[in-house]
């Protein structure tokens, strides 16, 4: 298993807690630079998916800052929407950002872990994660929580980072950025020495593709399908409760 830090005995639930409050100040520019402003793009093709579904509630699991969430609240403006996320110094910077964007309306932003949601059985219409399934600690709880929070005919929307293929150009221009530029870059602007050096490691490691869609199929999600972002260097899972 990928940890932040190798070294250090705590769990890795816990080292990615104390990651993300130690960058979260720096969290959302480094996002959109290092991605180039591409993941502004990747998020809108969830919303639109969600939309067309157009669910009265929502969970968005590992919510972290909130940017997925708060793309959501913009598009469904009448639907009840909640963030979870384990660090409560992304949340703290998550919770203003819904408050200036959304004053007045009731938009929780819950500290909680989402492999043990702190939610009812069947709670919500669809749940979302962006970018977060790859930092559970145990993938396949994680999954049958969100499971288990969904109402029936609910729906589940995850976008993850994921390999293109290593034969072609792409693939090779993105492992060459992702390995070596990217954590040296994020290195330079979060003055946290692992965090962009585990963020391609996770990646490596995740289950990404038709691996991930049989966990959703294992977990009880009914046809699980997936949509390529620019050749594979992320994903759209969809996959629905019955």
């Amino acid at each position: 298993m990928i940890k932040p830090h190798n070294e250090n005995p705590a769990g890795k639930k816990e080292q990615v807690r104390q990651m993300f409050d130690s960058i979260a100040g720096r969290y959302d520019l480094l996002n959109h630079l290092l991605s180039l402003n591409i993941d502004r793009r990747w998020r809108a093709r969830v919303v639109r998916l969600v939309k067309r579904q157009g669910p009265a509630s929502l969970l968005d699991a590992a919510t972290g800052t909130g940017d997925l969430a708060i793309a959501l609240g913009r598009a469904l403006p009448e639907a009840a929407i909640t963030g979870v996320d384990l660090s409560p110094e992304m949340l703290r910077i998550g919770r203003k950002k819904v408050a200036a964007r959304f004053p007045g309306r009731e938009f929780p932003m819950v500290e909680g872990d989402a492999e043990r949601l702190p939610f009812a059985d069947e709670t919500f219409g669809a749940v979302t994660c962006g970018f977060g399934v790859r930092n559970f600690e145990d993938l396949e709880a994680g999954i049958r929580e969100m499971y288990r929070v969904l109402r029936r005919d609910g729906e589940l929307y995850v976008l993850e980072f994921s390999m293109p293929k290593q034969g072609n150009l792409l693939g090779l221009l993105y492992r060459f950025y992702f390995r070596r530029i990217l954590p040296t870059i994020g290195r330079l602007v979060s003055r946290d020495t692992r965090a962009y050096a585990y963020l391609p490691e996770s990646v490596g490691e995740f289950p990404y593709g038709e691996r991930f869609c049989r966990l959703l199929a294992q977990a009880g999600f009914d046809h699980p399908q997936q949509t390529l972002l620019m050749g594979g260097i992320a994903t759209i899972y969809r996959a629905k409760k019955q």
